[in-house]
């Protein structure tokens, strides 16, 4: 079992930057892969960004690529979503999620068992 809490969210001009955390308690995250996923009213959980357990692999949806950073820290069970140039269609509620197994590429949401509580950012035009 892991739980996590996600933080960092808020309101941003678009143009602007802000860094997501997301907090893992429990079994050690370095045995997860993680993943950031984001959510809009009416719409259905979008995958953002996903890095292996050792930090060395990570893949990006096309809509983030070269203005997403993710890292993680397993020492402080951390793991970070940079957020640059961001867009009014980045507003969400973004999710930070955890999945077990060998394969770290995993995109789709039922491929986590674990999920954060979400943290709200909106980005004004």
């Amino acid at each position: 079992q892991v739980q996590l809490v996600e933080s960092g969210g808020g309101l941003v001009q678009a143009g602007g930057s802000l860094r997501l955390s997301c907090d893992a308690s429990g079994r050690t995250s370095s045995t997860y892969n993680m993943g950031w996923f984001r959510q809009t009213p009416g719409k259905e959980r979008e995958f953002v960004v996903v890095i292996s357990r050792s930090g060395a692999n990570t893949y990006y949806a096309d809509s983030v690529k070269g203005r997403f950073t993710i890292s993680r820290d397993n020492a402080k069970n951390t793991v970070y979503l940079q957020m640059n140039s961001l867009k009014p269609e980045d507003t969400a509620v973004y999710y930070c999620a955890a999945s077990l197994g060998p394969m770290w590429y995993r995109t789709k949401e039922n491929e986590y068992a674990y999920w954060g509580q979400g943290t709200q950012v909106t980005v004004s035009s």
